[in-house]
C-alpha cells in the first residue's frame, strides 16, 4: 500500500464507523425514545465513582435519562431540619447535574411524596421532624417489624389534606428542581396503602381515589408553575384485583379511579419486575405517556422492551408518542449496586437474577436492536 493512501482509508474508516454510530442512535430514539436508569443518589464519598459510572457506563451504552431518588440526601437550605447525615451539597449535585449535560442525559430528582415516609421499624425525616403530617399518628412504629401485621404498616404517609404539608414539601421540591435545573420532577407515590384513613379528622370517609388523584394534580399543578413535568410510579392507578397483579403492583384500597381525574400530561412509570404485564396498553388507552420498568430479571427486562417496540410499531401516531420506553430501577444504594455492577461485568453467568444482570441484558438488548436498519 502506497503511504499517501492510508490517511484516505483512514478516513473513509472513521466516516463509515461515524455513518454507523448516527444510524444506530437514529434506530435507537426511534424505536425506545426514553432509556432510562433509576438509583438513589451517591452519598458524597461515593460522588467520584458514580460520576465515573455515568460517563463510562451509562452515556457509552444509549442511557439518555437519569432518576436520582434524592429524598433527604441534600443540604437543604429552606428546611435544614431535614436533610440526612452525610449529604450532597449544591457543589456535588452541579458535578452531577455537568456530566449529565455532557452526555446529553435528562437528570430527573425523585422526592418520595405522599407515601414512603417510613420504612420498616423507621420514621424518615419528614414525619420525624413533623409528626402532626402523618395520617396514622396511632400506629406506632414497631421494635421489629414484620409483614404483615395488625395495623397492616408498610410504610406511612403523610396527610395530603394537612394544611401545612405542601408548603413544606414544596419548599423541598423547588429547591431540589432549581439545583437540577431540571424540567422534570419524581414524587414517586407507589405503594401507598395509608391514605384516607377513617381516623383521620380530615381525610375520614373521602374517596381514596379522589385524595389519591387530589395529591397528584396538586404537585403536578405546582410544578406547572416553572413548566416542570410530574413522573410518578403507576401502581396505584391499576386495579390490582381484576388485573391480577396484586397488591404490590396494583392497588386493593380503591385508588385505581385516580387515573379518570388526574391530569394526562403526568408520566408514567409502570413497573412489573417478574413478568412483563401488558399494562402499558392500559395506560395509553387513557392517554398517559408510560415508560416500562423493571429491576432484576434479565428475561423480564428483554420481554419488556420487545414488547415496547412492537407496541410502538403497532400503535397510530397519536398513540405511538406515548409508548416512550425502559426504565432500570435499582433498589439498593448506589455503592452496592456499583460493587455488584463490576463484579458482573467479569462474570460468566448472565443468567442470575440480579440488578447488575439485568441491566447488563437491557442495554445489551437496547445495543442489539439499534443495529436493527
Amino acid at each position: 500500500m502506497l503511504l499517501h493512501q492510508r490517511p484516505v482509508l483512514s478516513a473513509l474508516l472513521f466516516c463509515l464507523l461515524l455513518s454507523n454510530a448516527l444510524q444506530a442512535q437514529s434506530n435507537i430514539d426511534k424505536l425506545l425514545p426514553v432509556r432510562a436508569f433509576c438509583i438513589s443518589a451517591p452519598k458524597p464519598k461515593s460522588l467520584d465513582r458514580f460520576l465515573q459510572f455515568i460517563n463510562e457506563d451509562l452515556a457509552v451504552n444509549k442511557i439518555n435519562t437519569l432518576v436520582l431518588r434524592i429524598d433527604f440526601n441534600y443540604q437543604f437550605k429552606s428546611h435544614p431540619e431535614l436533610q440526612d447525615s452525610f449529604s450532597l451539597s449544591e457543589q456535588d449535585v452541579k458535578k452531577l447535574v455537568n456530566a449529565c449535560k455532557q452526555h446529553n442525559i435528562h437528570l430527573i430528582p425523585q422526592i418520595n411524596l405522599l407515601g414512603h415516609q417510613s420504612w420498616a421499624g423507621i420514621t424518615n425525616n419528614l414525619l420525624k421532624k413533623y409528626p402532626e403530617l402523618d395520617e396514622t399518628p396511632a400506629v406506632q412504629m414497631p421494635a421489629l417489624y414484620v409483614w404483615p401485621n395488625p395495623d397492616s404498616l408498610y410504610c406511612k404517609s403523610y396527610c395530603p389534606l394537612h394544611p401545612a404539608v405542601h408548603t413544606i414539601v414544596f419548599d423541598l421540591v423547588d429547591e431540589i428542581c432549581d439545583v437540577f435545573e431540571t424540567d422534570a420532577f419524581h414524587a414517586g407515590m407507589d405503594e401507598v396503602f395509608y391514605i384516607g384513613d377513617f381516623r383521620c379528622p380530615r381525610c375520614a370517609g373521602k374517596d381514596k381515589a379522589v385524595l389519591f388523584a387530589g395529591e397528584i394534580n396538586t404537585i403536578r399543578n405546582h410544578l406547572a408553575i416553572k413548566k416542570r413535568k410530574l413522573w410518578i410510579w403507576g401502581d396505584r392507578l391499576i386495579d390490582g384485583r381484576t388485573t391480577g397483579v396484586g397488591e404490590w403492583e396494583g392497588s386493593f384500597n380503591n385508588t385505581q379511579n385516580a387515573i379518570n381525574l388526574i391530569s394526562k400530561d403526568v408520566i408514567i412509570c409502570d413497573w412489573h419486575y417478574d413478568k412483563a404485564e401488558p399494562t402499558p396498553v392500559y395506560f395509553t388507552k387513557n392517554k398517559f405517556s408510560v415508560i416500562t420498568s423493571t429491576w432484576r430479571k434479565p428475561a423480564v427486562a428483554i420481554a419488556q422492551i420487545q414488547d415496547m417496540v412492537k407496541y410502538r410499531q403497532a400503535a397510530k401516531p397519536a398513540i405511538k408518542k406515548l409508548y416512550k420506553g425502559i426504565m432500570q430501577t435499582i433498589w439498593t444504594n448506589a455503592d452496592s449496586f456499583l460493587d455488584e455492577y463490576e463484579a458482573a461485568k467479569t462474570a460468566t453467568n448472565k443468567e442470575e437474577n440480579t440488578q447488575a444482570n439485568c441491566f447488563m441484558a437491557m442495554i445489551n438488548e437496547i445495543n442489539k436492536i439499534s443495529q436493527v436498519r
